[in-house]
């Protein structure tokens, strides 16, 4: 694990492992830490500059999560992208934020507009300078407020949960597949009509928007394939 790591001992509003998970979480997704790479506790633990307490409740969590797999007396192995499962969180996924984003549309809510206005500037900045990173961050961003739009933040919290291995492929997508102007006009025509208070038209953007995975799914897949576990041989056939 080459990443430097740093915990923030004074934030009052996210405890230690809590921290590990995030800054963990947003390492594997941007294949810093790559998959099929051990990770050790007490080495971790030592680049935080922590115990390994905090480590160990990390590493359960992004199990959880489908990251990693805990091998016992082995260590925890970081796993490889699994199809199916970037498939099934994309599916939950586009359930979930069409319903997101039909409430944002209905209550008009004037301060969060405001803000998701701010984060498309912000993500055009991103776009035109080819920063994949902060494009990623402010992508996670313009979806969180949209749940706050919607009066659904638990929403966003539930998304957040099951979509790890497909913000691997999305984090992919922005360098191979789905230029960032792309995804960008994805935001602002969702953006546009809950402004304009049209949540059937809301609703269908934001679908078109999460289904753009499946179109780049298998192009990237074929491109990586060693970052992906190996297809099912009933998968191959088909």
């Amino acid at each position: 694990m080459k990443t430097v790591f740093a915990i923030d001992p004074a934030n009052n509003s996210e405890s230690i492992a809590r921290q590990v998970v995030r800054l963990l979480r947003h390492a594997i997704v941007t294949n810093r830490i790559q998959p099929g790479e051990m990770l050790s506790e007490q080495e971790v633990a030592t680049r935080f500059g922590i115990s390994r307490s905090p480590i160990r409740e990390a590493f359960i969590k992004l199990g959880e999560v489908g990251l990693v797999r805990i091998l016992p007396q082995r260590g925890t192995l970081v796993v490889k992208i699994s199809r199916a499962a970037v498939e099934d969180a994309r599916f939950i996924r586009e359930a979930i934020e069409s319903a997101v984003v039909r409430e944002a549309a209905i209550r008009g809510d004037a301060r969060i507009l405001a803000l998701l206005t701010d984060n498309l500037t912000r993500q055009r900045r991103a776009a035109r300078a080819k920063d994949g990173e902060a494009s990623f961050d402010l992508d996670e961003e313009f979806h969180r407020l949209m749940a706050i739009a919607a009066g659904r933040p638990a929403a966003w919290r539930t998304v957040e949960d099951l979509k790890p291995q497909m913000d691997r492929v999305r984090f992919l997508s922005m360098a191979d597949a789905t230029p960032m102007d792309v995804i960008v006009a994805q935001h602002a025509a969702i953006m546009e009509a809950v402004k304009a208070g049209d949540p059937d038209r809301a609703e269908s953007a934001m679908r078109d928007h999460l289904t753009e995975i499946l179109r780049t799914l298998p192009d990237i897949a074929a491109s990586h394939p060693e970052l992906f576990e190996p297809a099912l041989p009933d998968a191959m056939s088909a």
